[in-house]
């Protein structure tokens, strides 16, 4: 320990050695207390991670650099050799030679060596630390946190951002931290766009990232889904819509199923006319070693600006599933689902009506102002309205909660994110996603369109009804929508249209296909 701190006095020369030292030293302790305040699990705030994983491992570089900057300005100063200064500044039990070196040499090695050791740990630790979704989402606080509270609430909240948005690799790692050292910039002198807009074309291929865990060769069948929604009467009376979805396989050329369009046997490529690839130009499909090119009747070739448009691109699972992380929910459907779940209660008079004109009310500027006016919406509602009878408080006080969490999780004023900012191109609801490219306006060279008919993807097993599977049943005679669910109802069994096969017998068969 004696000769540790005569080595420290002995290249403490001037100011700048000294405080070469102090930052070496004071950023080597902070580092080592902090990372064992981390690993008991008492400091997990990532502005502490930013600390000590980028501004410690700074400082003590910096320090560094210092302490022989200073032992240079004292040689010249002093205007004597290094030798000469290594007899004065140091004793000379250090400075004698000895078989293996003198001790200050040796001193110098060992420091050299924990300092490699340091830099090598802290940078491990900085990459680690960088990679890790808490970092993404709270080291940019205000920026990020729309993303953030979307990837939480996502069914891949454990699968780290980086899995995703950062390529394999060397460059890629590069790129990706260079591009954060930007976004530190961006964030620091204000400089983001508000909302953040979708990296539409930064987004790595859907083959080095969904289908590392979505294996194609396991996309297979249909899927039943129903989507549960509720009317603006009294008592939110249920409505059903039931689809099957063909899903496919994604492994052959089976037409008419969603996964053949990124079946490996099969490519379809896209010009998009704007940034966001809301509206196409043309579609191609290949057939054969041929494309088949459809053309957008509704956009002119010249009306495409080719310098701001990127090229074009082959489709794949991201310009679907847009949104298969950062969720962003529609009010409505929000509010169904809570409906749906019981998490609001329809014991509550116009509970669906009540609710969506309280998530759709203009508010404050802030999140907290939309919060507080979205309970007094709901309260005083039920307060006044007292015509409907008596409500049960507990039941307002839990719509109240539901509302406000709905609210909080969608819409983030500070940037500029409301409802349906970031849209989903799942489904085609308000024409977008299949419609993009499943319209009329999307022909070939002799007029035939893309398909687009409602049965193409996904058979209709009840739409808006009063029962799940309302199709499947028996259409009544006097029923004016009666040619529609009799098609429907032969479509998904497999029916050829204006052929006879008993029911119950169809049925069974479906069901026993689907179980396969």
């Amino acid at each position: 320990m004696k000769r540790f701190q005569l080595f420290i006095r002995g290249i403490m020369t001037n100011w700048t050695g000294t405080v070469g030292v102090a930052l070496t030293t004071s950023a080597f302790l902070l580092f080592v207390f902090f990372e064992l305040l981390h690993i008991a699990g008492i400091l997990t705030n990532s502005y502490v991670g930013l600390i000590s994983y980028m501004a410690l491992p700074a400082l003590f570089l910096f320090g560094l650099v210092l302490i022989p900057l200073g032992w240079w300005q004292f040689r010249r100063a002093t205007g004597r050799s290094t030798s000469e200064l290594l007899t004065q500044r140091f004793p000379d039990d250090m400075t004698k030679a000895k078989r293996l070196g003198s001790s200050l040499m040796g001193m110098i090695a060992l420091l050299t060596v924990v300092n490699i050791l340091f830099l090598g740990i802290g940078g491990a630790r900085m990459l680690h630390f960088m990679d890790s979704p808490k970092f993404c989402g709270t080291a940019c606080h205000s920026v990020m946190e729309p993303e953030w509270v979307a990837y939480q609430n996502s069914p891949h909240a454990h699968v780290r951002c980086v899995d995703c948005h950062v390529g394999e690799g060397a460059q890629a790692l590069l790129d990706a931290k260079l591009n954060g050292l930007w976004q530190v910039v961006s964030a620091t002198f204000d400089l983001y766009e508000r909302p953040i807009p979708t990296p539409v074309h930064q987004l790595r291929p859907a083959r080095e990232t969904c289908e590392k865990c979505h294996w194609p060769d396991k996309f297979f069948g249909d899927r039943i889904k129903s989507f549960q929604t509720f009317r603006f009467d009294q008592g939110s009376t249920p409505r059903f819509t039931t689809l099957a979805l063909k899903v496919g396989s994604g492994t052959d050329d089976s037409h008419g199923t969603i996964h053949w369009h990124i079946a490996e046997t099969n490519e379809v490529r896209y010009q998009a006319v704007d940034e966001k690839r809301l509206v196409m130009e043309w579609v191609e499909i290949k057939r054969g070693e041929e494309f088949h090119r459809y053309t957008n009747q509704k956009v002119g070739h010249h009306s495409v600006d080719e310098t701001e448009v990127a090229e074009p691109r082959s489709m794949d699972c991201v310009d679907c599933h847009n949104r298969a992380t950062h969720i962003y929910q529609d009010p409505e459907r929000a509010l169904d689902n809570a409906l749906a779940a019981g998490r609001i209660s329809r014991d509550l008079p116009f509970a669906k009506k009540v609710g969506l004109g309280a998530l759709l009310g203009r508010y404050g500027a802030t999140k907290a102002d939309a919060v507080k006016s979205i309970e007094n919406e709901v309260r005083g509602h039920y307060m006044r309205d007292e015509h409907h009878g008596p409500v049960n408080l507990q039941d307002v006080d839990l719509m109240v909660a539901e509302l406000q969490l709905i609210y909080s999780n969608n819409n983030f004023p500070g940037m500029n994110v409301g409802w349906n900012t970031y849209p989903s191109h799942l489904g085609h609801k308000n024409d977008s996603g299949c419609f993009r490219c499943h319209n009329r306006d999307m022909v070939d060279e002799t007029g035939q369109t893309i398909p687009y008919d409602c049965t193409l993807c996904h058979s209709i097993l009840a739409m808006d009804s009063p029962t799940e599977f309302q199709f499947l049943l028996p259409a009544v005679d006097k029923d004016p929508d009666r040619d529609m669910h009799e098609y429907l109802r032969r479509e998904f069994l497999g029916i050829p249209q204006g052929a006879f096969a008993e029911p119950d017998t169809a049925i069974a068969d479906k069901e026993a296909s689907l179980a396969e």
